[in-house]
């Protein structure tokens, strides 16, 4: 592929999806002020249905677009069982933004709709932002152990998001996705915190632990995702223009056993076999990788 041929094929993808994403969003966050305005919780549910469909919409057109123009072959491992009349719990190791369209790609209609944490200064993207908050995306704002020093109130105001976000899926099925890692993966990242897997990030359990809290009762399984790109980490224009050859997807589902919801913040215990758990999955993912890369 010419230089030439690949910056145009990127560039008209991106402006597929950019159309798309125009079309939908109108009737999407008209629906989401419309389901803030009406009090009634029945009628708010039909809505976020409605909303979730033509999400749903959105993402099946998008995902044409990356099948037809970026040319990525998936290739997935596993024989899971997957239903969209069931609630999910999704964990995943971070990349890369095309992480994203990957996993949207692979579990648009095997699945809940995806619904993940994002950070708060994205509701600020033009248009996409507000389709977001209209899908009930919840928007995190994480503090730095200096800023809570200095105002101790903000301690846990994260976790109350967690916690206001999820009670929202109690009504209707959703897939609730964290990329565990917090960040995408950097070399320089990886470097800073010691180097403690061999592909991953450290993992942070709180916002799991938190979600679970929640929605434990609610949840059937959890989805353990690991991606990985063969070869060598993409940028999203890279993904976009076709020159992500292939993609591979490993899936586990996994029990919520009912000892993995606790009192995070206040039982040491509970918080110590947590974050141990998590260590564990994390360690398994790792090994993972290495046997998809090989």
């Amino acid at each position: 592929m010419s230089n030439v041929s690949f910056h145009v094929k990127a560039f008209f993808s991106l402006l597929l999806i950019i159309i798309n994403t125009l079309f939908w969003f109108t009737p999407v966050v008209g629906l989401g002020v419309l389901k803030v305005l009406l009090p009634n919780q029945w009628v708010r549910g039909k809505l976020n249905l409605l909303i979730d469909w033509m999400a749903t919409c959105w993402i099946a057109l998008n995902n044409v677009n990356q099948a037809v123009l970026g040319q990525s072959k998936i290739k997935r491992y596993d024989e899971a069982s997957l239903s969209t009349q069931a609630w999910y719990m999704l964990i995943a190791n971070h990349q890369s933004w095309v992480d994203i369209l990957v996993l949207q790609r692979v579990f648009n209609r095997q699945v809940p709709f995806l619904k993940f944490f994002l950070k708060q200064e994205l509701i600020w993207v033009p248009f996409i932002g507000l389709t977001w908050w209209a899908l009930d995306f919840p928007f995190m704002k994480r503090y730095s152990q200096a800023a809570i020093a200095k105002r101790p109130e903000l301690k846990g105001k994260d976790i109350e998001v967690t916690r206001k976000a999820c009670e929202k899926y109690q009504f209707s099925p959703v897939t609730v996705m964290n990329f565990l890692e917090g960040t995408r993966f950097t070399q320089s990242k990886y470097e800073k915190q010691g180097k403690v897997f061999n592909h991953l990030l450290t993992p942070k359990a709180g916002g799991l632990a938190f979600a679970l809290s929640v929605m434990g009762e609610k949840l059937d399984n959890l989805l353990d995702v690991t991606l990985v790109y063969p070869e060598g980490i993409p940028s999203f224009w890279d993904y976009l223009g076709g020159k992500v050859k292939e993609v591979k997807v490993h899936v586990r589902v996994l029990p919520i056993d009912e000892k993995r919801v606790g009192n995070y913040l206040e039982d040491e215990a509970f918080r110590q076999a947590f974050q141990l758990w998590v260590n564990e999955l994390w360690q398994q993912k790792d090994q993972q990788i290495e046997v998809m890369l090989k």
